[in-house]
């Protein structure tokens, strides 16, 4: 969600054009568990561009990695929501071994109104995004294609499920910008088409989030997958900025709460790491969101973002009292 500047044309072909390294095959999956590594908010600016292939390159070679699941925001938020950009990273996304789940973010649609993004209507971008990402729903990108549960019969093949080691799993496309009501240029709230748009992935996603819950009946965890940080560090929140996530935060809380395992919660948006239990009892969550049961079996990790100097690597582990552990994999010197 946060914006610098880059330089839109020349970037798309930095990143088409930009390919050094050769994939390395994906390695078996470690004995000690399944691991998946999680991204977001990248390549964000010139620089990062040109290193995200070095980037897929040493996630290709991690024989900790099983899966990828990319949180959003693949372009930063002054550069031009193109579909020669959108095409670049697709290629990109392409060379990634194992099963890439990637859940749009509001930089590559919802923000594209503004005139350094283009002066699109985000809609459109929303379907072009959907075009170049998602033209085979219910199988995920990358060389090792996975069939998942979509949405696509409600318009959302984004929204998808699956389940590895006995961990239910969800990718559920909730954006910053207030989940995409912040006005557009020249606006001072949002249109209706705008607010329709909100009020049908909203209500999808809802329902994604209950079937998640219920297929999850006899898993030992839950993990959920999104861009926007609705526990932002933003100072002084209010719900004006909040309003979009009512709902999404009173399901999750409300499904946590009864279930069984832990729940985990895997954001980006505000580009530091972070992990908290934001709706542990005593949480000032709990009030700005009405919520009425606290979850504090919720755990949310923030992965970092624009200036990304590593990934996540997240393995379940097959026994124990932890069933998911974590920890960041610094990039190495070599990229770019």
């Amino acid at each position: 969600m946060r914006r610098r500047l880059v330089f839109g044309a020349t970037i798309a072909l930095a990143l088409a054009g930009v390919t050094t390294g050769t994939a390395t095959a994906a390695q078996p999956p470690s004995q000690a568990g399944f691991g998946f590594a999680v991204i977001g908010d990248i390549p964000y600016g010139a620089s990062e561009i040109a290193q995200f292939p070095s980037v897929v390159n040493q996630i290709n070679a991690d024989p900790g990695v099983q899966l990828v699941g990319h949180l959003g925001d693949i372009k930063d938020g002054s550069s031009v929501c193109s579909d020669a950009y959108f095409a670049a990273v697709r290629a990109q996304f392409d060379r990634f071994v194992d099963p890439l789940v990637y859940t749009p973010g509001d930089n590559e649609w919802t923000d594209c109104h503004a005139p350094n993004n283009g002066g699109y209507n985000p809609l459109e971008r929303l379907q072009a995004v959907r075009h170049v990402f998602f033209p085979n729903p219910g199988k995920t990108l990358g060389g090792q294609s996975i069939a998942v549960q979509s949405q696509a019969d409600r318009g959302l093949p984004e929204n998808v499920s699956y389940q590895r080691a006995g961990v239910a799993f969800a990718a559920l496309h909730v954006v910053g910008s207030n989940n995409g009501l912040a006005p557009w240029t020249g606006q001072t709230a949002p249109t209706r088409e705008q607010s329709t748009e909100v009020q049908q992935r909203t209500a999808a996603t809802l329902d994604l989030i209950n079937q998640t819950f219920d297929t999850a009946r006899g898993q030992r965890a839950v993990v959920l997958l999104m861009q926007a940080d609705m526990f932002g560090p933003w100072p002084n929140p209010s719900l004006t900025g909040y309003s979009g996530f009512q709902e999404i935060v009173r399901t999750i809380a409300r499904r946590s709460a009864a279930f069984d395992g832990p729940v985990y919660l895997f954001n980006g948006d505000s580009h530091v790491y972070n992990t908290d239990k934001p709706l542990a009892p005593g949480s000032t969550w709990l009030g700005l969101y009405n919520v009425a049961t606290p979850a504090p079996k919720l755990t949310r990790i923030t992965v970092d973002g624009d200036a990304v100097n590593d990934y996540l690597r997240a393995t379940i582990n097959p026994s124990g009292p932890q069933v998911l552990t974590w920890k960041k994999v610094p990039f190495t010197a070599s990229r770019g």
